[in-house]
């Protein structure tokens, strides 16, 4: 029986066969098999701090009182402001990185270098500003008491604005020594001091009549828990065992722990991304300087890269809408 092969002319977009299916060279091809891979991990991080957050959802952070900061504007609240900056400005790098390409088929040098300039400079900014964040996270802002059950309580006057630690724990005399591998029985290598104690913030606390505590716990309105005086007399007496400031790995000042884990690993994981980005980006640029894909008569470099550039774009998209949207 003889078998019938039906053929599909050369205008067709069906692959045939051959080293370039869909007419895509091998180089994009491997581009994009490393993007799906890394766009499975990325799914699995999110995925993970998507179920975390709706297991502790009475109790996570919320992100309009953890990102209030603006670089050179200290005491202002501008919540999501510098994030929000910080988005544009990674995506504006991604538009010239679209524009680099552009050039790059229609054989413009000058261009291609102007605006693979500008999305490395795009790129730094971000970075750089990530840096700044991951710092003002970890430094804090107010302070809070953690309890025996792992919970923080924070400080507000009857305004309902926060009040930091600083601002009226009383600091009480004699001298606070480290703990150390010799007089510390819970010792843990570089353990630093709190600034206060929580002697020094109950007595503080019981003295100033205006000041109330903010639990992590949500009430029907959907907003933190403030208890009476008297209440937060008895929470911190009864409940109080240190306090924190910032976020680390281990305790969180503006709630659950689990939210500065996550926070660190996601967006550190995704900032070595963009850095990895910018290294390529200012390897191909010093290529398309001397005239390396001028000689070779196309910039598919330029493109290749920009595939992985505007990845590492999309990602932050999801990241900013989990952790400071959502």
């Amino acid at each position: 029986m003889e078998a019938t092969v039906v053929r599909t002319g050369t205008e067709g977009k069906t692959w045939g066969g051959g080293n370039e299916p869909l007419k895509a060279s091998y180089g994009k091809m491997m581009m994009w098999f490393f993007i799906l891979s890394d766009a499975l991990t990325f799914s699995g991080f999110l995925a993970a701090y998507g179920f975390s957050r709706f297991k502790f959802i009475d109790s996570w952070p919320i992100a309009d009182e953890v990102f209030t900061h603006f670089p050179f504007l200290h005491g202002v609240e501008a919540p999501m402001y510098y994030v929000a900056l910080m988005t544009f400005i990674l995506i504006f790098s991604s538009v010239t990185m679209v524009l680099a390409v552009d050039a790059g088929h229609h054989m413009k040098k000058s261009k291609v270098t102007l605006y693979m300039f500008l999305t490395i400079l795009g790129g730094i900014v971000f970075v750089g500003s990530q840096a700044w964040e991951w710092a003002t996270f970890i430094k804090g802002d107010y302070g809070a008491v953690t309890t025996k059950g792992g919970n923080i309580l924070q400080f507000i006057n009857t305004e309902g604005e926060r009040v930091a630690l600083g601002d009226f724990a009383i600091p009480m005399e004699g001298s606070r020594v480290e703990h150390d591998e010799n007089n510390g029985v819970w010792f843990e290598t570089s353990q630093e001091l709190p600034t206060y104690t929580i002697e020094e913030v109950k007595a503080g606390f019981a003295a100033n009549e205006d000041i109330l505590i903010r639990t992590q716990q949500l009430n029907e309105e959907r907003e933190k828990t403030i208890l009476s005086r008297e209440e937060s007399l008895n929470i911190l007496e009864a409940q109080g065992i240190g306090t924190v400031e910032g976020a680390n790995l281990v305790q969180n000042e503006y709630g659950h722990p689990l939210f500065a884990d996550f926070f660190f690993f996601i967006t550190g994981f995704h900032g070595f991304h963009v850095l990895s980005g910018i290294v390529i980006n200012i390897i191909i640029f010093f290529n398309v300087v001397i005239g390396t894909y001028e000689r070779r008569g196309s910039y598919e470099m330029v493109e290749k890269v920009g595939l992985y550039w505007h990845f590492v774009d999309l990602v932050w998209v999801f990241v900013f809408t989990f952790f400071y949207l959502v």
